[in-house]
């Protein structure tokens, strides 16, 4: 099984991904966790590039262009081979955040976004879609207070846990806006495959309500 976390920036999904793994990990069940951009040793460093603040130059198509390369090598070389091994794969963002992020905040056109999506994941989609809500102005100020507090952490040896103030949270407030707008309307488009999560709750209560969801899958798959 397929599960991607998506939300805006401080919406919690990091978080809420990495707890969702610990307790699946702590029921026996064979689970890995990943994140987008990265994943991969090439992933990673496409990372670096996409996310350091200094990097104001890059076009929106060539942002674009990066996120599909790293999709593409985490597609193939980590989440495809643990999914053929049966393992549940969950991931911290996934093409969605593209339709959002460059499709609806940068305004490039949604069905070219699909055709180079599709070729850079073989049309590898989620099986189910989690979405933090999270209004922009609250999870910007839980960004910059994270980055003011100069929190860090690493997760198993691979995923931080909390990153430093990046190039995609310094865009205008008008920028989140329309990016929350495009997660809404993607939801419409496929209702059935995601899941709204009202995360301005306490993590303990959106994490209940998020295992709530996926148990039950759990349990009817083969």
């Amino acid at each position: 099984m397929f599960i991607t976390f998506e939300g805006s920036e401080g919406s919690g999904k990091t978080t809420q991904a990495r707890l969702l793994y610990e307790y699946l990990l702590g029921q026996e069940y064979p689970v890995v966790l990943t994140r987008e951009p990265g994943g991969t040793r090439i992933s990673d460093k496409v990372r670096e590039i996409l996310l350091d603040p200094s990097n104001t130059e890059i076009l929106p198509r060539t942002e674009i262009l990066l996120f599909s390369a790293s999709r593409a090598q985490l597609s193939d070389r980590f989440i495809r081979p643990h999914l053929q091994q049966n393992h549940i794969v969950i991931c911290d963002r996934y093409a969605d955040s593209t339709m959002a992020y460059q499709g609806f905040g940068r305004v490039l056109d949604l069905q070219t976004l699909r055709i180079i999506t599709d070729f850079a994941t073989g049309g590898l989609r989620p099986d189910l879609t989690i979405y933090l809500d999270l209004p922009v102005e609250a999870g910007l100020q839980r960004r910059r207070g994270l980055s003011a507090g100069g929190a860090t952490g690493r997760y198993g040896g691979q995923l931080p846990l909390f990153d430093k103030w990046d190039r995609l949270d310094a865009q205008e407030l008008d920028f989140h806006r329309r990016v929350q707008r495009g997660y809404e309307e993607l939801m419409k488009v496929e209702p059935e495959r995601w899941h709204k999560v009202d995360a301005g709750r306490s993590i303990e209560q959106v994490q209940d309500d998020i295992r709530s969801k996926v148990l039950p899958l759990l349990e009817d798959r083969p």
